[in-house]
């Protein structure tokens, strides 16, 4: 009797003891059993199906591999920083300046954190102070940026007016100037403005973001015109259109940017506008603290994995928005 005859004879057969409205335990032990095996074959056949008609990035299995292995290797370059960073913290003094440099230390130590607290414990300002600055000049900078860009994006993306075309070109001519090439003019201004040495001199120069102007512009152009139009028949204004309807709808992307403009603003340092020391952020306190001499160099790898701690929690814990603005990034009305 070949495979399909006795599944076939074993289908019967159960139900058959279905059908009995009275039933011997050996006969509800026998169906149970026929009912796990079947539940485990479809799920190894659904396996089978799915590994068998899979999707094929690049049409064969070959490519696919290669695929894998490229990305596979991007991502360890992309990762090497990180790791040589973490790993230079651990290293002992000796042990940073060893040539040819090892990727893995000899001797693991805690030594260069515990010297940072220490230093850290003999500042003339608490280090709390420097935190509170911190997390207070990037919450503000984001918030400000997120507002305003996010404004801005819906005004040059969805209201006609005289000159949108002009403003949106000049956005884009401006992406292509760093900070460094503004540094000195943002000075004058700071100066002029007599607010050095205050926290708008840490806030008012980074809220303008062009690259997140543009990008929210972007996906906002994404958005359907007809539901714009409801909300106006629905006696909304413009306002209330951007924060109420349109916002919302771009929720991935005004998230990645607040992303991005939360690691760019957690890295000021202001050195150039804050002398007075209760003002100062982490950053600025870290350089100090890597500017000493030779021997802080080891406090200074650790003072660098302490910096970056904040970016990468809040990387971590939205980057799911970030997958989720590529997918959309492609889509049309």
């Amino acid at each position: 009797m070949n495979d399909a005859n006795g599944t076939q004879i074993a289908y019967i057969e159960v139900g058959a003891l279905a059908k009995r409205r009275t039933m011997s335990a050996q006969e509800k032990m026998r169906l149970k059993l026929f009912l796990r095996q079947r539940r485990k074959r479809d799920r190894i056949r659904k396996k089978r199906r799915k590994l068998i008609h899979r999707r094929l990035y690049s049409g064969t299995i070959f490519g696919d591999l290669c695929i894998f292995l490229f990305l596979l290797l991007l991502a360890v370059f992309m990762l090497l920083p990180l790791y040589l960073t973490v790993s230079g913290s651990l290293k002992p003094v000796e042990e940073l300046y060893n040539f040819p440099p090892r990727i893995f230390p000899n001797r693991p130590t805690l030594d260069n954190f515990a010297a940072l607290r220490a230093s850290v414990s003999n500042l003339w300002v608490p280090f709390s102070r420097y935190v509170f600055n911190s997390v207070f000049v990037a919450a503000s900078v984001t918030a400000l940026q997120v507002l305003i860009s996010g404004t801005a994006a819906y005004a040059l993306a969805k209201i006609k007016f005289p000159g949108s075309v002009f403003l949106n070109r000049l956005i884009e001519l401006s992406i292509l100037f760093t900070g460094t090439t503004t540094g000195v003019m943002t000075y004058i201004v700071v100066s002029k403005t007599h607010i050095i040495d205050s926290y708008f001199a840490l806030i008012l120069p980074f809220i303008a973001m062009p690259l997140g102007l543009f990008f929210m512009r972007q996906f906002m152009g994404q958005v359907s015109e007809s539901l714009i139009e409801a909300a106006k028949l629905d006696g909304a204004g413009d306002f209330r259109i951007c924060w109420q309807v349109v916002m919302p709808n771009v929720r991935p992307a005004w998230i990645t940017m607040m992303i991005f403009a939360f690691q760019n603003a957690w890295q000021i340092d202001g050195m150039s506008y804050i002398f007075n020391e209760a003002l100062k952020p982490v950053p600025t306190v870290m350089q100090q603290l890597q500017s000493q001499n030779i021997a802080q160099s080891g406090v200074a790898a650790a003072a660098v994995v302490i910096t970056m701690i904040p970016p990468v929690v809040i990387f971590l814990f939205f980057q799911s928005s970030i997958l989720e603005t590529m997918a959309q990034s492609g889509m049309k009305e």
